[in-house]
């Protein structure tokens, strides 16, 4: 019979908390936060690299604010998300599982705000919001699955 470490169980609860409240304060911001209104019509860009590329040509005239709130705002927003859900659920720590499921939410997401008409749908949104979801896969391990590994090593300072 398998013995779960307390501490680890309370960790764990915590993380599941922190991610309830952050996938619910996420939705929020896709949906109804910055002053989202319902639009008239449905937006997407399906072009890869298009609205990258539109920032990046704003930015290099002097209007940074705006392109750097957005580009790495859809980035380091996901991050928290590639540390937590690997930790959370086991078949997520392998890569691929987790790049497949995480691009199928992010699409669902886009997707979904489309139909809401809650914003626009882009491609590159999912290019960056992946870019911050693997970020924090990778944070995820080395910073616990390495971590992990190394304090198992007998002899082995952690």
């Amino acid at each position: 019979m398998k013995h779960e470490d307390p501490n680890h169980s309370a960790v764990k609860r915590l993380v599941w908390l922190i991610f309830i409240g952050y996938s619910a304060c996420l939705l929020y911001w896709m949906l109804w936060g910055f002053g989202r209104t319902v639009l008239a019509e449905i937006r997407f860009n399906l072009v890869p690299m298009k609205t990258i590329i539109h920032f990046m040509s704003t930015m290099s005239r002097g209007n940074t604010v705006f392109p750097i709130i957005n580009l790495a705002g859809n980035i380091g927003v996901f991050v928290p998300f590639g540390v937590m859900l690997p930790y959370l659920f086991t078949k997520l720590r392998n890569r691929y599982w987790f790049s497949l499921c995480f691009i199928g939410s992010i699409i669902v997401l886009e997707t979904g705000q489309v139909l809401l008409r809650r914003g626009t749908g882009d491609v590159d949104d999912v290019i960056l919001n992946t870019i911050g979801g693997m970020i924090g896969y990778f944070l995820y391990d080395v910073l616990y699955v390495r971590r992990t590994n190394r304090m198992r090593r007998p002899g082995k300072p952690a």
